[in-house]
């Protein structure tokens, strides 16, 4: 017994010398394991608060650019929602349209998010997770918030002329009109509750891809979300402003006034949405625990 004692006294004091000499030559590494389905809340709230420094801390001409190439990509969104809008009337019914719609919808957001360009509805929530948490200014969150929605603007209007121009290949000018009745038709009240819900979905929807590994389930999440809006016939105020723009373009004394006041009022309900109803209430909730 005494034996057996001695070896394990042995044992046990040359494993320790054969320590000490491994952390003279190697440095101590911690490995973590980490779960990467789903992000703890506490994870996701500071890579979003990271992720919206990350854009504060741009410079407004790459904030800019990068804000168009993301509002000349939801032009394709719009073509091929107007697309889908054309199934013949006397085999279709609304809901078929608006699922033909619905289906084709999500696309031009998967490519204008993976791509990693700048959406608007995407920073409506981003962009406040730094302000809130007090590591940036107002006039900073001013700023990202302006420069994209300009971007995204501009963006969806070179890219909805370039495609009207391209009408008689693509052939949607009857899908366009039909979607330009859903944007132009409604009263203000109305555009702005159903873009607040729009901004509440997309800030959402950045929410997910921040919580969720870069793998094909963010392509998910942002296919679930945008499809909501567009089964919802919810108003989104980057894609909504390309479908508008080709219609103006496509039909000469179009009532441009009409296509602003659906821009600045859907802008301004997704902006409200987005914010507050994900990024006030997610980092308020997260916070406080």
């Amino acid at each position: 017994m005494a034996t057996q004692d001695l070896n394990l006294e042995k044992r046990t004091h040359t494993r320790s010398e054969e320590r000490e000499q491994e952390d003279r030559f190697y440095t101590p590494v911690i490995v973590k394991r980490i779960d990467q389905s789903v992000r703890h809340p506490d994870d996701t709230l500071q890579k979003a608060i990271h992720e919206g420094l990350r854009q504060h801390d741009r410079t407004t001409t790459s904030l800019f650019l990068s804000a168009i190439a993301a509002g000349m990509i939801l032009g394709f969104a719009a073509m091929a929602v107007s697309v889908g809008a054309q199934i013949p009337g006397e085999i279709a019914t609304a809901v078929d349209r608006r699922l033909a719609m619905a289906i084709l919808y999500p696309f031009g957001f998967i490519v204008c998010i993976m791509s990693g360009t700048q959406l608007f509805t995407e920073q409506t929530a981003t962009a406040i997770y730094p302000f809130l948490d007090r590591k940036i200014g107002v006039l900073s969150l001013l700023r990202v918030w302006l420069v994209v929605l300009a971007g995204n603007l501009l963006g969806a209007l070179v890219s909805s002329y370039l495609i009207s121009s391209s009408d008689p290949v693509i052939l949607a000018h009857d899908g366009y009109n039909y979607i330009a009745k859903h944007l132009l038709e409604f009263s203000s009240p109305q555009l702005f509750l159903s873009a607040v819900l729009a901004g509440w979905l997309m800030a959402q929807g950045g929410w997910l891809i921040v919580a969720t590994p870069p793998a094909s389930s963010q392509i998910v999440c942002i296919y679930v979300v945008t499809f909501i809006i567009g089964i919802g016939g919810l108003h989104h105020s980057i894609a909504g402003a390309a479908e508008a723009f080709c219609y103006a373009f496509l039909n000469e004394g179009s009532d441009w006034g009409a296509v602003m006041k659906f821009v600045a009022v859907a802008s301004l309900g997704n902006l409200l949405g987005g914010s507050l109803f994900v990024g006030v209430l997610n980092y308020g909730h997260i916070k406080s625990t």
